[in-house]
């Protein structure tokens, strides 16, 4: 099914992402038993992020977007870079995922890595979704920054280039992870504004150890309210305060934006089953049409 004709059935989507692990076998071993669990949830889809470099790099995000689809009866979007890859090389992955029956595609540029070539075909993600689109069979999501792409001059500009996704095909967004609500609906007021009528699904991370702060807190670049990082200072010591205050925090985030009327919630899983279950179970009672799935 495509997550468009989701979004046409239900007020707000629960959804999780996922990504491929480096070490060998760790797809089987790791991760697919963590996928057993969460997919009990019945999130209404979960994505699968796309390894760096191109070529090869979309083999096993294709092998996991499958097996949920066709395995664990769960829908699946599979990630697309650009940024390293070759036209030729996303006609193969498109092809690749047609015929394993995952419809749905999220298109990005991807981050440059400067150890390998820059690939021209594609030089803005709504180059690659107008390519997914005119592909034909896939559904295209397009990623959106509420506090606004680093490279963008500002978030003004950057809410008016998502026009351009829009127009290539991307029939619904999903936002960069962020802390502060207040980013989020300042964002979303913005995008209407400028006729983004397409449902965005808020992205949501939650933040459960020490290495999450170093590596994807400065890497995502989002403000921290003082909310987050007084608890980030108060457990700086204390591992397992960090990780129970971390989701109490995400789950705080998820309640506000549901009731404030957010699209959906995309929970940013790091391939942590345990993770995805206590912060379902947090907000689980706004969301009363999974209750019966469970």
């Amino acid at each position: 099914m495509y997550i468009s004709e989701m979004f046409q059935k239900k007020s707000c989507l629960f959804s999780l992402e996922v990504f491929p692990p480096k070490k060998e076998g760790a797809v089987q071993s790791v991760l697919y038993p963590a996928l057993e669990t969460m997919s009990a949830l019945k999130p209404d889809f979960i994505s699968v992020t796309y390894g760096a470099g191109g070529g090869m790099a979309g083999q096993s995000t294709a092998q996991i977007a499958s097996h949920i689809k066709n395995e664990l009866g769960i829908e699946s979007i599979a990630h697309l870079t650009c940024v390293h890859s070759t036209r030729e090389q996303v006609q193969e992955t498109l092809a690749a995922l047609r015929a394993a029956n995952v419809e749905n595609v999220l298109a990005l540029r991807g981050d440059v890595n400067p150890d390998l070539p820059r690939c021209m075909d594609f030089p803005h993600a709504s180059d690659l979704a107008a390519a997914v689109t005119a592909f034909g069979g896939f559904d295209v999501t397009g990623a959106c920054y509420p506090e606004g792409h680093a490279e963008c001059p500002s978030l003004r500009q950057d809410v008016e280039n998502l026009r351009y996704k829009v127009e290539a095909g991307a029939t619904h967004l999903i936002t960069q992870l962020f802390f502060d609500n207040v980013c989020y609906y300042r964002f979303l007021n913005m995008a209407r504004k400028a006729g983004i009528t397409v449902p965005v699904h808020a992205g949501v991370m939650p933040i459960v150890n020490s290495r999450q702060i170093e590596r994807t807190v400065k890497l995502s670049s989002a403000s921290l309210p003082p909310q987050f990082t007084k608890m980030i200072s108060r457990y700086a010591d204390d591992a397992q305060g960090l990780y129970d205050a971390g989701i109490d925090y995400a789950i705080g985030q998820i309640r506000d934006l549901i009731t404030g009327g957010a699209d959906g919630i995309h929970l940013y899983a790091m391939n942590n089953a345990d993770v995805v279950q206590r912060v379902y179970e947090g907000v689980r009672d706004l969301l009363p049409e999974r209750a019966e799935k469970r």
